[in-house]
């Protein structure tokens, strides 16, 4: 695995974001203010991101530098955030090695077909992500990191598990039926799938994390699907294996999945395996923080607003967010964030305000 080593100029480096209060959180430090960002804050709820996306395929955007600079910038501006997302998309490295994927309005991710055969599997793994491939996406981090200044970017990938899932199924899924069967029915033709999308993370987020990000997270948008016995033995070595890309830099890195209560301390095992010395766990909004806590003893937490209530009214969602501030200060670092992304009908004025008074605590 190729090691990352950080450049003189990296934000990191320099000391841009090395005092940023969302880095200081994520290394389990306590800034002057609670740093927030949120997932998906860089999309449809946005007007001018509708704006500037019009007429635009969504993967085309991914990969035309000035416009994900842009889109990733725009939150930043409206809301006052304490850390920019990189506006990207987790199946972007598989189009980038070469296969049919497309994100359809309404659906999501689509593949060319499904990979579930050896012999599928074993075309699909022989594509290679080319590091000149990698380009689009450092320069447009390297344009946004020149307009943040003492803001971090947050790079991200998808877990090798959730792009696995999305192949062998084909497209979205709500049980993931097709790709648990493999991974019982098949376990070498599964673990050398995971294996290549582990490797096609690991070099985007090291692409990321060289350009300039000053963070970085792995989304396991579907493994709370998963028992803790097949996490444990099919799934985490692979998501150790795609951020030791960028373990060794410096570089904090935060671990999310949805529906993941009983996996917490595998999660948190997969960023100590992988070797990331700065590290969270991202909290989705089923788990209240200090019982996440409670089973995460001396880690850093991200989280974990429950998106439904952005369209709450006001009283009953500052009473939320206070709540969620209050049972963060349990954890030694917190960094407030939704426990999954902003819902594209939100409100963005809405927004705003939550950040308004996440630091007024």
């Amino acid at each position: 695995m190729k090691s990352t080593t950080l450049a003189p100029a990296h934000p990191l480096t320099d000391g841009r974001t090395a005092a940023a209060p969302l880095v200081q959180a994520l290394r389990g430090e306590r800034p002057g203010r609670t740093p927030v960002w949120f997932m998906r804050q860089a999309g449809r709820s946005l007007p001018e991101y509708r704006a500037v996306r019009r007429g635009t395929g969504m993967l085309e955007a991914c990969l035309r530098p000035d416009l994900a600079s842009e889109i990733t910038l725009q939150p930043v501006r409206r809301h006052g955030v304490d850390g920019a997302v990189f506006f990207s998309d987790i199946v972007v490295p598989l189009r980038l090695a070469g296969v049919g994927v497309d994100i359809v309005a309404g659906v999501g991710p689509v593949m060319d077909q499904p990979y579930r055969t050896p012999e599928d599997v074993a075309r699909l793994t022989a594509r290679t992500l080319d590091d000149d491939a990698l380009a689009p996406i450092r320069e447009a981090v390297a344009l946004t990191v020149a307009e943040l200044g003492s803001t971090p970017l947050l790079g991200f990938g998808g877990a090798p598990f959730t792009l696995a899932a999305y192949l062998v199924e084909g497209r979205p899924s709500r049980d993931h039926l097709a790709a648990r069967t493999l991974m019982h029915a098949d376990p070498a033709t599964w673990d050398a799938l995971v294996a290549w999308t582990a490797d096609l993370t690991g070099a985007f987020l090291r692409a990321q994390v060289e350009a300039g990000a000053s963070a970085v997270q792995l989304f396991d948008s579907w493994a709370g699907s998963l028992s803790l016995a097949d996490y444990t033995a099919r799934v985490a070595p692979s998501s150790a294996r795609a951020l030791a890309s960028v373990a060794g830099s410096g570089v904090p890195a935060i671990h999310f999945g949805t529906g993941t209560a009983h996996l917490l301390p595998a999660l948190r095992a997969v960023l100590v395996e992988a070797g990331v010395t700065d590290h969270a766990v991202g909290i989705d909004y089923r788990t209240p923080l200090d019982e996440a806590a409670a089973v995460l003893p001396g880690v850093p937490l991200q989280g974990n607003i429950d998106p439904a209530l952005l369209a709450a009214p006001w009283d009953v969602l500052e009473a939320h967010v206070r709540d969620v501030v209050a049972r963060g200060r349990t954890a030694p670092g917190h960094v407030v964030n939704l426990g999954h992304g902003v819902p594209p009908e939100t409100d963005p004025t809405v927004l705003t305000r939550v950040v308004e008074l996440v630091h007024s605590l």
